[in-house]
């Protein structure tokens, strides 16, 4: 690939969806979910060969490392997650350490990600975080209001003011029509909230057995 080639270029412009905010974030728009029976896979529990577990949605709360490649190789994510019910965002870290900018990116990340899989006709819902109040300005950003979202609860319990400030900020903000919950959620949590229990989502079916 020659200079003026690379530099225009989908993969690196980014540049191919509607976007919202100062940020730029490609917009994830609100898709429909039949809630009543919701399971998860853990993206590293997925197979090209699986048949057993396609009526599943796919879930990125795992380490970074495993789902990383996503953004730089889009087109591979396809044919591993594709085939499944629905896929939520990739869960991209957002902790407090990290300087704004690496924050923002993360969620820019996730987001075209998801504009990216939408684009191909696949069912996506945002997977929403946040860090401190300063991330507000920007980790709610681009995901239409009323839509279907997920947050995730591992590593909430010790820091549970901080997560329901954030979360009654999303509400909010994005005014979900459902929460699909990754772990046990706070009795306080607002809205309609479909709990998903993290071990059963490591439990999968494996084909044959």
């Amino acid at each position: 690939m020659i200079s003026k080639d690379y530099r225009t270029s989908n993969l690196f412009l980014r540049n191919e969806f509607e976007t919202d905010g100062v940020w730029g974030f490609p917009i994830i728009k609100k898709q429909e979910l039949d809630l009543s029976s919701v399971e998860l896979i853990a993206c590293s529990d997925t197979s090209k060969n699986d048949t057993s577990n396609l009526k599943k949605g796919v879930h990125f709360f795992v380490d970074d490392f495993r789902f990383e490649s996503i953004y730089n190789h889009p087109e591979r994510s396809l044919e591993k997650y594709g085939r499944y019910r629905f896929l939520l965002t990739p869960d991209n870290s957002l902790y407090s350490e990290m300087n704004a900018w690496r924050q923002i990116e993360s969620v820019g990340h996730s987001r075209w990600v998801g504009a990216y899989w939408q684009s191909k006709g696949l069912t996506v819902i945002p997977t929403v975080s946040w860090a401190q109040p300063s991330s507000y300005r920007f980790c709610f950003s681009a995901i239409e209001k009323g839509s279907i979202v997920a947050v995730g609860m591992i590593g909430c319990k010790r820091e549970k003011i901080a997560f329901l400030k954030g979360y009654d900020t999303m509400i909010e903000i994005i005014e979900p029509s459902a929460v699909i919950c990754f772990g046990s959620p706070f009795p306080e949590m607002k809205g309609k909230i479909i709990s998903v229990d993290y071990f059963s989502s490591r439990k999968v079916a494996r084909n044959g057995r």
